[in-house]
């Protein structure tokens, strides 16, 4: 079977070998599949077989990953058969149609979808650098760091030349915005950023509302503390008006009893004291009175005073 005839297992009933020359258990089974396939005519099914060093794409299709490996197709739904690859075990498969109790090959795992379509194209293309590797470093000679450098530029160039045809298809492709309908969205988005900046001012506000409510609430506080602090000033004012007031009495009943009180002797006449001091004269009694009065004027201009402090 090559990538061209492949087709033909769609139709009927197959079974399909991939094996590889170099693999020591397809050699082993080699003799057994030879068999399988001469009496395949007996069996009413057709036998084929591929190499993947030839079909690398094949290979890709089927997603093979061991060798070697057997697939059975029926009107073209494929499954895996996983049993040994001897004679006897294979014509069991296909009498008893052991197939049946096998999960077929669905959906994006069929050999026939797209999707293993795109991975047998990236398993040739594999295929044909590796043939054209062992040209290079086989048939002339060349390193094989040598070859290892051509294929590095030659995929980063292959990069740059399919991103920009992407570009240039992107471009034949974009249809501009009509004239009036990007004004629409220059417009919108002015007036999301208006609103935007709107939004931050009324935060800002805010917060300075805040700000001079506090303030204000501290300048009450301090008002209320100084009105506190003024009401008890007044208040030691007061008794200090009191306590001058009760002193000036204090000294005017000290002047109203200057001398102090004389001894009587038992027959009835005052004792003069001794070292007593000469009863005060009419000179005297107005020097006293004018003491006094100094005294009265001091303490009612204390008391103004104090009271102002």
């Amino acid at each position: 079977m090559t990538a061209s005839n492949w087709t033909l297992v769609m139709e009927g009933e197959w079974m399909l070998k991939f094996y590889a020359p170099w693999c020591p258990s397809c050699q082993q089974t080699d003799s057994e599949w030879e068999t399988f396939a001469k009496n395949g005519e007996i069996l009413q099914i057709s036998v084929g077989k591929v190499d993947v060093i030839q079909e690398p794409g094949l290979s890709g299709r089927f997603f093979v990953t061991t060798l070697p490996a057997f697939f059975h197709a029926k009107d073209g739904i494929f499954r895996r058969y996983r049993g040994p690859g001897i004679y006897e075990d294979l014509q069991n498969y296909i009498l008893e149609k052991k197939w049946q109790s096998v999960e077929p090959l669905t959906g994006w795992k069929s050999p026939a979808s797209l999707t293993m379509s795109g991975m047998a194209g990236l398993f040739s293309i594999s295929g044909k650098i590796w043939h054209l590797h062992n040209y290079f470093t086989v048939t002339l000679g060349i390193p094989a760091w040598c070859s290892y450098v051509f294929f590095i530029m030659a995929t980063l160039i292959f990069g740059l030349l399919m991103g920009l045809v992407l570009v240039v298809i992107s471009e034949c492709f974009y249809v501009p915005l009509p004239k009036h309908l990007s004004e629409c969205t220059e417009q919108t988005r002015r007036s999301e950023e208006a609103d935007k900046a709107e939004h931050l001012q009324e935060a800002e506000e805010e917060k300075d509302d805040s700000n001079e409510e506090e303030n204000k609430d501290s300048l009450v506080d301090d008002e209320e503390e100084k009105e506190d602090l003024g009401d008890e000033d007044e208040a030691e004012d007061d008794d200090e008006e009191d306590s001058v007031a009760a002193r000036a009495d204090e000294e005017r009943k000290d002047a109203r009893h200057l001398g102090p009180p004389r001894e009587v002797r038992e027959d009835g006449a005052p004792e003069p004291a001794e070292d007593a001091p000469a009863q005060p004269g009419p000179a005297d009694a107005g020097v006293a009175e004018d003491s006094l009065r100094q005294r009265r004027s001091q303490h009612a201009d204390k008391g103004p005073d104090l009271g102002q402090v």
